[in-house]
């Protein structure tokens, strides 16, 4: 097929690449100049394992190609995927879906044939209902425009393998001509097997942020029963072993830490939240709410264990090398991170702090000038005073403990996220704290 992916980012991207992975002739629709230049000369402007070989690859053959003229995508394309951004809105609760309604602004009035419109945005419950109002309404063909829900499950630092090989598809249908487009577009994954999940488009809908919120709700969990272990003294890795082998539970995703962050969990828990009181379904809302809510305090959790593991040193004065700026490891993605987030609370109580990450620093640089970086991970240690790992990237946890005991002022290492093992650094002389287990 033809298709135009409308909106090039950490979702739209790895998508255009997938798709013409898979065969298809893509189109990829961009606001920015600058951007749609770096994407044709083969550039990745986001790291994404995996995601630069797929782009350069595609662009050179010619069967992916970028522009800024979406009259360019609605002459040639049968299908048009949706996949700006829909940040949080000013209420700081619902999604704002602004370019949503944008894009179908600008696309419809150039469609003059028969089409598929795919939405992948995370959206609110009823937004397809809206956009297939609209774009009827603009485009010259009327209802001879489908419009389709097909939400994203798209983990950072897994999008192509993701995009490529999912564990399900979604599509939220109003009709069999909107399905056949679907299963076109997709065929190549669904011949692998790959379930596909028919639905109405507010089954569709509800889904995505049901996914997002669910996880959301399993990190607070194991975070908050962290806090219990930290009064207790108790030990959580012991924990989460002893519930991730209940088939029923499951270990992943219950890691405890300073919490989610990026571009999805944050506004997807605080959009549903919204979506459940809008449903008048109190209870539900009430339930995300407390998880919303000891995500928001993982930072002063997280500051209260530095403070205790330096006695009586305070952190004003203090150099502080804090290891990760990315939200979460396999992205340079730094939106709403906590580790940045405790970055700055570390700087607000009058420490110094140097900000080291495998891949995110030029990101990190450009949303937060005011804090100092380096991508030299022994030269981050010179002088430092404390050590606090935030992101859980795994060059973290395969640094040779040995190698760098020397280069602190003092080697006192807080582990914010549970990911060494400690003893091979208390071996060789570090003071190691985690969240959630007994200090020593």
């Amino acid at each position: 097929m033809l298709v135009s992916v409308i909106g090039c980012g950490h979702l739209g991207i790895p998508h255009a690449a997938a798709m013409a992975h898979l065969g298809h002739q893509v189109i990829g629709v961009d606001v920015d100049q600058a951007k749609v230049d770096r994407l044709n000369a083969g550039e990745c402007p986001i790291f994404e394992d995996g995601l630069p070989e797929l782009l350069a690859r595609h662009t050179a053959s010619g069967r992916l190609r970028f522009t800024t003229d979406i009259r360019d995508a609605a002459a040639v394309a049968e299908l048009h995927f949706i996949g700006v951004g829909t940040p949080i809105d000013a209420d700081d609760r619902s999604y704002d879906n602004g370019q949503v309604f944008g894009a179908i602004r600008q696309l419809a009035p150039h469609l003059h044939r028969p089409c598929t419109i795919v939405g992948k945005s995370t959206v609110s419950v009823g937004t397809t209902v809206q956009v297939t109002a609209l774009a009827q309404r603009l485009a010259p063909v009327g209802s001879a425009v489908e419009v389709v829900w097909n939400p994203e499950f798209l983990r950072e630092g897994h999008a192509v393998e993701d995009t490529l090989r999912p564990d399900r598809l979604i599509a939220g249908v109003t009709s069999a001509e909107g399905e056949k487009a679907i299963r076109e577009v997709y065929a190549g994954i669904l011949d692998a097997g790959v379930p596909i999940f028919i639905t109405d488009p507010q089954t569709a809908e509800l889904a995505k942020g049901a996914a997002n919120s669910y996880l959301g709700l399993k990190i607070s969990y194991i975070n908050a029963v962290a806090d219990m272990c930290e009064a207790a003294g108790g030990d959580i890795s012991k924990i989460v072993e002893i519930l991730g082998i209940d088939p029923r539970i499951g270990a992943g995703g219950m890691r405890p830490g300073i919490g989610y962050g990026g571009g999805c969990l944050p506004k997807d828990v605080r959009a549903f939240t919204a979506s459940a009181r809008q449903l008048g379904v109190d209870r539900a809302a009430g339930l995300l709410l407390a998880a919303e809510q000891v995500n928001e305090t993982r930072i002063d959790v997280a500051m209260g264990l530095i403070t205790s593991a330096l006695r009586d040193r305070p952190v004003r004065g203090a150099r502080v090398t804090v290891w990760g700026a990315a939200f979460k490891p396999g992205t340079n993605d730094v939106r709403e991170s906590p580790a940045l987030a405790l970055a700055h609370a570390l700087q607000r109580a009058g420490g110094t702090v140097t900000v080291h990450d495998p891949q995110a620093v030029a990101t990190a640089m450009i949303r937060n000038p005011e804090l100092d970086y380096t991508d030299d991970l022994p030269a981050s240690l010179d002088g430092a005073d404390l050590v606090v790992l935030a992101t859980e990237w795994p060059e973290y946890r395969q640094a040779n403990p040995q190698a760098l005991v020397d280069r602190p002022a003092n080697p006192l290492l807080i582990d914010c996220r549970t990911t060494l093992d400690p003893e091979p650094w208390r071996a060789t002389g570090w003071t190691v704290h985690q969240l959630g287990r007994p200090g020593k």
